[in-house]
């Protein structure tokens, strides 16, 4: 278990047994020092973190197996005392065991695309949250603020002068000025993204898939970058929070003398509530921009209506083909380059 200023280690042998426990200081010459006193083949585990990535990046040349392991999947560590001592030792026994949920650390030639990428992304959130604070603080009044021309620095005058209340007026003018300079922000991580992008074979082949432009490509070479973390569609779906969840028990029975599946139809919970929500959130717009658009996946989508299926489960059925053909085209671009 790692902290700022410590980490504490628990050391098990090939037979299970606790060879070692210490605590070290969070520096990276001390690590290196503490894992080359060891011998034999090093298998490493610590959990997501803030400071996973840095560690994961320090430790991999140096070990034979390392897994960031995800802490939301270890119920081990809720069960009995807490403590950094105890919860080492149950990591420990868990991956010895083969049962962590790895967290996967990509590849380091994706690494400025994937920070690019995470910057537009939080500055984005940033910029729709202060749009939303300032409707909300007109609404608040009972102003009515459909549309964007609320936004509209020329308009802004207007807008304020239907605030008689001088602090709810002085509340408003601050969320105008940190939307102005949340603009020139978002516009430069496009951009930014947008040319790293380019640098990318991957996002050339993405493109070419309807619903997908230039810049949701880039974002999904950043979020998936190698398509080999998924064996199947169904994995890239679950990822992707596109994943039915069901749920089924006593799936077989007794009738006459002979063993039976019950006919008892799987109880469907909506989608998997797990999953990356900026990958979702992509093939979502995706498949929204696909279903109006002329194309074959337009298509594709108005025969699922002409069957009688409803438009959410069409539009998510659709989501899911748009994530099954990215996948496909990652795996080709993959053959000639290991970009995705």
């Amino acid at each position: 278990m790692f902290h700022k200023e410590a980490i504490s280690i628990a050391v098990l042998n090939f037979s299970g047994k606790l060879a070692m426990e210490c605590i070290i200081e969070t520096k990276a010459s001390t690590i290196l020092q503490f894992f080359q006193g060891l011998s034999g083949s090093l298998h490493v585990t610590f959990e997501e973190g803030t400071w996973a990535a840095w560690l994961y990046d320090l430790l991999r040349p140096h070990v034979t197996e390392l897994v960031v392991c995800n802490p939301r999947k270890n119920a081990l560590l809720k069960q009995g005392s807490k403590s950094d001592r105890i919860d080492a030792r149950k990591l420990a026994e868990l991956l010895r065991n083969r049962s962590l949920s790895a967290v996967y650390h990509g590849e380091n030639g994706l690494r400025l695309l994937k920070e690019l990428s995470r910057s537009y992304l939080k500055i984005s959130k940033d910029l729709g949250r202060v749009m939303n604070r300032l409707k909300a603080l007109y609404r608040s009044w009972a102003i009515p603020c459909a549309g964007t021309q609320v936004y509209a620095p020329r308009h802004r005058a207007v807008w304020l002068a239907k605030i008689s209340e001088a602090g709810v007026r002085r509340r408003a003018e601050l969320y105008y000025q940190q939307l102005d300079a949340l603009r020139p922000l978002h516009q430069q991580a496009r951009k930014e993204l947008l040319a790293e992008g380019r640098e990318h074979s991957a996002t050339k082949l993405l493109r070419q898939i309807p619903g997908i432009g230039p810049l949701r490509a880039a974002q999904l070479v950043a979020l998936l970058q190698t398509p080999h973390r998924f064996r199947t569609n169904r994995q890239l779906w679950s990822y992707s929070g596109l994943a039915l969840e069901t749920h089924d028990s006593a799936q077989y029975r007794y009738a006459q003398g002979q063993l039976q599946r019950s006919k008892k139809p799987q109880q469907l919970r909506g989608l998997n509530a797990n999953h990356n929500h900026d990958l979702k959130n992509i093939f979502k717009g995706a498949a929204m921009r696909a279903s109006t658009c002329h194309g074959p996946l337009h298509d594709f989508y108005q025969v699922l209506l002409a069957r009688g299926m409803r438009p959410t489960m069409a539009r998510l059925t659709l989501a899911r083909k748009i994530a099954a053909i990215t996948l496909i085209l990652g795996r080709k671009e993959s053959v000639s380059t290991p970009t995705i």
